[in-house]
């Protein structure tokens, strides 16, 4: 094949892939250029393939027309295409000589390549493709972005290097800031540690692509690409080394502000059943499931202050499950789009109640800082309006103003130093700032590590010394152990009219009726609809199965229903195995010659039960709501890891130092001035999105630090 023919066929499968009609098509969208550039960047080494593809089809097309693709009509060109699509071998269609071996399946090669068309199509412009945003006009997607708002976390001068401070805390995320800024507040000098970048107003550019909620070449919070791998066990027990934007990594943002930076900001409460779960409904063989050494009524105290200090809009009172609490919020729900009054009808029909979604997101001005501007990019991103209240624009704001507070980003511990006697003493870490890496330690009365379930367990892994070799505050070989995430069940209705106006955040309706009470289900969790989806995501994970993933139905499908979709979800209340686990890798290493977080292991099989069982109400809702057509995936597998963004559990809190790590208050058995202040102290994860519960720990973990400082 020439190259004039190579390239013309390559531009007729293109327009293929999404073909022009009343609305342009790939090529008018500008698909190619967008391909070359993934193509000559993200996807160096794939031209081959491409080119392989584009000759393969054409040899299908000579022996089965006795033309070259481009030679034949739009008609015959999809015809080809239907054939290869459901062909699962690399054997050619026709038989005829000469005919290529295809480099993989046919039907494989050809799903490969609609997505990388889709991502030029249905992704932001700035990407190269999707020229003059046609697509998010076709489909009604809001193009303008919401009016980017200065970002007001001006850093005052940090204080002087101290010779040993009060306090070093170890990750600024949701609890690390908190428990920080209390601590300063309290008169205390700290050092905060985070291991990512402090992000300036430039780096919250929004790319559909390389974000938080999808990051398929690259993220906007951190680690770096490069240099800090992670090494996983598959179902067959091989090690696998893979990196930041790969799913298994169970990449939680490193950041200052960590997740609570690029969160969606679900701020539910724990419900009183989720901290007596064994005593509920007893351990499952295999599991480590156990109550929590405190109560909802020890934690709502908390709860109360994250809510005011940090900022949640909500209605109290509405969720009959809710527990006890002393006031309501300090702003009112976010509203929603009016045709998700649908979800409230089809509760209603089955029997239930709904209730507007609290969240971290200002509904109405706040704390100095403006309301929602209503964006359709919010979760994954930070907030162009600084609406969403995380750690880094609240707690942590407070905290750095009180002059008692250093915060170095870019700040890697690499262990917990200790001395003969076995006594914390502070903490080694790099420092890689503008002039290169710099090693240096700091000493220090208490050490707090909230570096996120992973890298707290791997950090106190790390921290092996002679007096404990399996590593601090590890002699039982707990540390590690039980680690959770949330399995997330989805499924998508399609509505007879728009139920999305195209303006985030998006959630508008959960309801907790199946948290609890399910019928031999141990546990269970919360159902609400979704944020507004990006379009190329949709594309991705919303389509119905028996969908084509490409062509004129794919494009028109995209077009009608985009805006009649409405997606059902919700994590389960998970049952902990103590085999899913973060250990240390002995052979792999980062960027600074530490060893690396081996996760192994996968959910225990009453978790993936609670997940069949939520995930089927998510459909009986969505036909209740009067779906025309409802679809959602069941799992089949056995084998599910569940860490994700959701991270927790690797240093369960407890009585007994032979099944936990730490006490009610976060200080880590054996050791009177280390204390773990993240998800890993969670003893269960709770059917909720866990920032609030996060949050309002490191309030309570904090207020008994400043009273044994």
């Amino acid at each position: 094949m020439d190259d004039d023919t190579r390239y013309q066929t390559l531009e007729a499968l293109l327009d293929r892939m999404a073909p022009p009609d009343d609305d342009p098509g790939a090529l008018d969208a500008g698909v190619g250029t967008y391909v070359g550039q993934r193509l000559v960047g993200d996807l160096q080494g794939e031209l081959d393939r491409v080119w392989a593809i584009v000759e393969a089809l054409d040899v299908e097309a000579r022996a089965r027309f006795a033309k070259g693709f481009v030679e034949l009509g739009a008609p015959e060109q999809d015809e080809l295409l239907e054939a290869l699509d459901r062909i699962d071998s690399s054997a050619p269609v026709a038989g005829a000589k000469p005919s290529p071996i295809w480099p993989e399946a046919p039907a494989r090669a050809i799903a490969w390549f609609a997505q990388l068309v889709a991502e030029g199509f249905y992704s932001d412009p700035r990407n190269g493709g999707n020229h003059r945003a046609v697509s998010w006009k076709m489909i009604h997607y809001a193009t303008d972005e919401v009016p980017r708002h200065p970002l007001e976390f001006a850093r005052p001068t940090p204080p002087m290097d101290r010779d040993e401070y009060d306090a070093i805390v170890i990750g600024a995320g949701a609890a690390g800031g908190i428990v920080a800024a209390t601590l300063a507040e309290a008169g205390k000098h700290v050092l905060l540690l985070e291991r990512g970048r402090d992000l300036e107003e430039q780096d919250y550019r929004r790319d559909h692509l390389r974000n938080h909620r999808l990051a398929l070449y690259g993220h906007n919070t951190g680690p770096d690409l490069q240099g800090h791998p992670r090494v996983t066990v598959d179902h067959e027990g091989k090690s696998h080394v893979v990196g930041p934007t790969d799913g298994p990594y169970s990449n939680n943002a490193m950041v200052v502000g960590g997740g609570t930076l690029v969160f969606g900001g679900m701020a539910f409460r724990f419900l009183e059943n989720d901290f007596r779960m064994a005593t509920r409904y007893g351990a499952p063989a295999g599991s480590s499931l156990a109550d929590w050494p405190i109560a909802y009524h020890d934690l709502e105290p908390y709860y109360d202050r994250v809510e005011w200090e940090v900022g949640v809009s909500g209605q109290a009172g509405v969720d009959p499950r809710a527990g006890p609490r002393q006031r309501g919020y300090p702003m009112p729900a976010i509203g929603g789009h009016e045709g998700r009054a649908v979800l409230d009808e089809g509760a209603r029909r089955l029997g239930f109640s709904t209730f507007p979604l609290p969240l971290f997101i200002n509904s109405v001005p706040y704390n100095g800082r403006p309301a929602c501007e209503h964006s359709n990019a919010c979760v994954g991103f930070p907030c162009p309006s600084n609406a969403k209240s995380g750690s880094q624009n609240t707690l942590l704001v407070r905290g750095l103003a009180t002059g008692n507070l250093k915060l170095v980003p870019r700040a890697h511990t690499t262990r917990i130093d200790v001395d003969a006697t076995g006594k914390v003493r502070g903490v080694s870490f790099i420092e890689d700032s503008g002039s290169g890496p710099t090693a240096k330690q700091v000493r220090a009365r208490v050490v707090v590590v909230s570096a996120g379930a992973i890298e707290s367990a791997r950090l106190l892994l790390n921290s092996a010394h002679p007096l404990e070799p399996r590593g601090l505050g590890n002699p039982h070989d707990v540390v590690g152990r039980s680690l959770q995430g949330h399995i997330y069940v989805s499924a998508y209705g399609l509505m007879p009219q728009p139920v999305e106006d195209g303006r985030g955040p998006g959630p508008t309706r959960a309801t907790t009726r199946y948290s609890h009470d399910n019928g031999g289900i141990i546990g269970g969790g919360i159902l609400h609809d979704e944020f507004v989806i990006m379009p190329f995501l949709f594309w991705r994970d919303a389509l119905p199965p028996n969908l084509r993933r490409w062509g004129l139905p794919n494009k028109s499908f995209m077009r009608d229903c985009y805006r009649r979709v409405l997606q059902v979800s919700g994590p389960i209340q998970e049952i902990p195995n103590p085999e899913q686990r973060v250990t240390i890798d002995p052979t792999v290493r980062d960027r600074w010659n530490i060893p690396v977080a081996k996760i192994s292991g996968s959910a225990h099989p009453e978790s993936l039960r609670a997940a069949e069982f939520l995930r089927q109400r998510a459909v009986e809702w969505l036909h209740a709501s009067g779906a025309e057509r409802v679809w959602s995936r069941r799992n089949e597998n056995s084998f599910v890891r569940t860490a994700g963004q959701h991270q927790a559990g690797t240093c369960r809190m407890g009585t007994d130092p032979q099944s936990s790590v730490t006490d009610a208050g976060g200080r880590v058995h054996g050791h009177d001035n280390l204390y773990v202040v993240d998800a890993s102290l969670y003893v269960t994860n709770g059917g909720f999105n866990p920032s609030l519960t996060i949050m309002a720990l490191a309030f309570r973990c904090a207020e008994g630090i400043v009273r044994r400082l």
